[in-house]
């Protein structure tokens, strides 16, 4: 780039979600910005300082500017793409939001521009597919005309330890001068940076990071099915394992969201377009993907177990969202329990006080009512899904006298004494 004064840097923000808008708020702050969002609604919320993600209060919205319109970010030099890479229903890498995004800019794209993105892509994504589609559209060529830069996000929702401010942030470009562009921008929004040796390096250590969880977690999630057919406690065996130095603590349980249970299908798909057929990967996904209906047949057998009577049968489920203490809903496996139900005939309500609403259009899918409290007497057992802090401080014992008398407690996520509960994963 040819940037010699960075007081000229204005910047648009492509996807105001739970990555983009933080980054917007915390960029306004010391450089000229303005975020884009094709959503209205968020718009509309935005403006009258409302984060229905939970994440940013009103007096942090207060000084940023937001736009619909891509024109509106025309006189942008630099421009930065969060938008959301999800998986299809056949587990390939939906890349529409981001081509999208990428057409927007090609519109106004100008020579000297450059263009950085966030979101989570298979290795060789910003340059072969998002750049050819700039070039395309805009008529300019990379790196003589305009640039591109890749830093992988590392937004976690709900977690406060680690935020934009204290996160290690990781930086790639396709020249050197793209590079010092990228420092001057990050540097006044997180401590410490990381320059990758390339674009394909920093988008293939963003993949794995969350792969290397995934198989981890799918390790834990086997032998916990291993150990319940042995009658052995879990979390007792890996607080027991855990007294070694050297053990890596992972626990068992759901594996949604938009990282860990997405990102693996990214380098699954590339590793395939590259003649090479992962087994392990796949195999990690396979077992993570199969707990939801694992859940659901230990539903099923501590109800006939335990006698309950199946007519007008009622089971709660408390926690939806795909982690705890948020309200982020997507790609959440406890939905794989309540498919799994429904297919049993089981009516099912869920309580989760993180969650205000459910669309319409997910609702179609799974037969369930979102209730904000719970009925006494009215539910045969109830199953803790989320480590939400705000059932760590539930007393079990008044919770279960809510139940019917012959109820049943399953707890997944180990929240109660093993003794206070029928079941835990």
């Amino acid at each position: 780039m040819k940037f010699t004064d960075y007081n000229k840097l204005s910047i648009g923000v492509i996807g105001l979600g739970y990555v983009g808008l933080p980054l917007l708020v915390e960029l306004s702050k010391k450089l000229n910005c303005i975020g884009y969002d094709k959503n209205l609604i968020r718009l509309k919320e935005i403006k009258k300082f409302y984060d229905r993600n939970l994440q940013l209060k009103k007096n942090q919205l207060n000084k940023i500017k937001t736009s619909h319109s891509i024109y509106s970010l025309k006189q942008c030099n630099i421009y930065i793409v969060t938008v959301p890479t999800p998986i299809n229903k056949k587990k390939l890498p939906d890349l529409s939001h981001l081509i999208n995004a990428t057409q927007d800019i090609g519109k106004i794209l100008a020579k000297d521009n450059l263009v950085i993105y966030e979101s989570t892509v298979f290795p060789g994504c910003t340059e072969d597919i998002c750049g050819k589609i700039l070039e395309n559209i805009s008529g300019l060529i990379l790196n003589r005309d305009f640039y591109l830069g890749y830093s992988p996000e590392r937004i976690s929702p709900g977690d406060k330890k680690y935020s934009l401010k204290n996160t290690l942030k990781v930086i790639s470009g396709s020249s050197s001068n793209t590079i010092d562009v990228l420092k001057f921008i990050y540097k006044g929004i997180t401590k410490k940076i990381f320059v990758a040796k390339s674009i394909k390096i920093a988008e293939a250590a963003k993949v794995i990071e969350n792969t290397q969880r995934d198989l981890n977690i799918a390790f834990i999630n086997e032998l916990s099915k291993i150990f319940s057919k042995l009658k052995i406690n879990t979390y007792e065996v890996l607080r027991t394992a855990g007294t070694k130095w050297n053990f890596v603590k992972f626990y068992p349980g759901l594996v949604g969201g938009h990282c860990i249970g997405v990102d693996p299908y990214y380098l699954t798909y590339i590793a395939k377009k590259n003649k090479y057929n992962p087994k392990v990967i796949l195999s990690g996904r396979y077992i993570n993907d199969s707990m939801g209906s694992y859940v659901g047949e230990q539903i099923v057998n501590i109800i006939k177990n335990k006698n309950i009577n199946t007519k007008n049968l009622k089971l709660l489920i408390c926690g939806l969202t795909f982690k705890e203490n948020c309200p982020d809903v997507r790609n959440s496996k406890v939905l794989d329990i309540i498919h799994f139900l429904n297919k049993k005939n089981i009516a099912v309500d869920v309580f989760d006080p993180w969650v205000s609403h459910f669309d319409d259009f997910e609702k179609k899918k799974y037969k369930f009512r979102l209730v904000k409290e719970i009925k006494k007497n009215y539910y045969s057992g109830a199953i803790f899904t989320v480590a939400h802090n705000k059932f760590k401080i539930i007393n079990i014992d008044s919770f279960r006298k809510k139940l019917k008398i012959n109820n049943f407690v399953y707890d997944l996520k180990n929240i109660f004494f093993k003794d206070k509960v029928d079941l835990t994963l």
